[in-house]
């Protein structure tokens, strides 16, 4: 299952960069891609595990940039 998020208060390319690749490593993460201009995560998962990754990749974001939401 491939979704689209806004992001807020994402301020850092070198963050965005950092929560790829941190997403990536994610079990249950298919595709992912933090976009800074545009300010969105795309996420593509396995569609039966989706709420469960979705809570990890929120965690994930918040560690490294505290102030960051994605809007679900």
């Amino acid at each position: 299952m491939k979704r689209v998020y806004k992001m807020e208060d994402l301020d850092c390319p070198s963050c965005a960069a950092e929560m790829e690749r941190a997403l990536a490593k994610l079990d249950g993460v298919e595709a992912v891609n933090v976009n800074f201009m545009g300010c969105r995560l795309t996420l593509e998962a396995d569609e039966q595990r989706f709420d469960e990754i979705m809570k990890r990749v929120v965690k994930t974001c918040r560690k490294i940039e505290p102030d960051c939401r994605i809007l679900l």
